[in-house]
């Protein structure tokens, strides 16, 4: 039986570096503390003039494909999880696959907000075990919201970042590594929440609508503190149950960058040692559909990953969208 191994990765932050300090002085009050106290991020990247959402993808994905040891006309698909999109129409894959040469590869996007990787990554892998007219398949994670972001805004300016992350999928027959298990959940209830409302169907730019700002990220309401954690740990529990194990046999848990300190419960839900949920938000800040595979990319690149490890990936995002993932590495 075919199955879909994770072959490569790769990540892309911007060069621009924006640290705590920058918020002190563009509101005028002391956040760096804030910050480090309850989310403990310290920087993080936003793009710079002339960068965007199609840039990062390919910056991440060259360098998975370097890794992969393969060009990019060995692809047969690119799907990139995004919802900065590069344009509302068309699709950032198809900007993608133009500025990276990979002529034989079909493209969509997808938008499940930060639960966007994941979510791709399941559809990526379910398109190589069942369909042999696909050997390779790219998937990327992609975040540009410091272009959505209101700067007089506290509860949304210092939180969100920029970046990609990108892991090249191979189908690979008779293996015990690869693609294991997947969930996705959906709470529609919250999908006002927190968002961008302007510029689509619903509430076209408008002199009106830029007034309120509602072309830029919004925190509508408060979430519930505990709600990740408690989903997180359910969805991790059911990978367990699908696959006869225990959370004591996963070596990694790889899970939305959002707050450190939903990461800990979680871990603490699962009774599992914090070290075994990577964290890079400390000096990338939240990079959304982003920062799953950056944090991914930036564990093997320490070398914490090895082979036969089995790892989770759950995200979580607006909308609310839920996508959990178990893979053999």
């Amino acid at each position: 039986m075919r199955n879909a191994i994770i072959l490569s990765c790769g990540a892309y932050v911007p060069e621009q570096v924006i640290p705590n300090q920058y918020f002190n002085e563009l509101l005028g009050e002391d956040v760096d503390s804030w910050l480090r106290e309850n989310v403990e991020i310290y920087e993080r990247r936003w793009v710079t003039d002339g960068q965007s959402t199609a840039g990062l993808c390919v910056e991440a994905a060259q360098q998975a494909l370097e890794r992969a040891g393969i060009g990019p006309e060995a692809l047969g698909l690119i799907i990139v999880a995004t919802d900065t999109p590069e344009y509302i129409s068309p699709s950032t894959a198809s900007v993608v696959q133009h500025r990276l040469k990979a002529a034989k590869a079909g493209t969509f996007d997808i938008n499940t907000a930060c639960a966007g990787f994941v979510t791709a990554l399941d559809v990526g892998a379910k398109y190589l075990r069942s369909d042999e007219q696909y050997e390779y398949v790219l998937v990327i994670g992609a975040y540009a919201m410091s272009r959505y972001l209101n700067k007089a805004d506290k509860k949304t300016v210092t939180l969100f970042a920029d970046g990609a992350g990108a892991m090249v999928l191979k189908a690979e027959s008779g293996s015990s590594r690869g693609f294991l298990a997947s969930e996705l959940i959906s709470q529609g209830q919250y999908h006002d929440w927190m968002g961008i409302y302007a510029g689509g169907t619903h509430e076209p730019i408008t002199a009106e609508a830029l007034s309120r700002h509602a072309h830029q990220l919004q925190f509508v309401h408060k979430f519930p503190k505990a709600l990740n954690p408690e989903v997180w740990s359910r969805m991790a529990q059911n990978l367990c149950t699908r696959l006869g194990c225990s959370p004591d046999e996963v070596a990694h848990f790889f899970l939305t960058q959002i707050n450190i300190f939903s990461i800990r419960e979680t871990m603490a839900r699962l009774g599992q040692p914090n070290e075994k949920a990577h964290a890079t938000m400390h000096y990338y800040g939240y990079t959304g559909s982003a920062c799953i595979p950056i944090t991914f990319n930036d564990a093997w690149e320490k070398g914490l990953l090895n082979a036969g490890d089995l790892v989770f990936l759950i995200g979580s995002g607006g909308g609310l969208a839920f996508a959990s993932a178990a893979f053999r590495l």
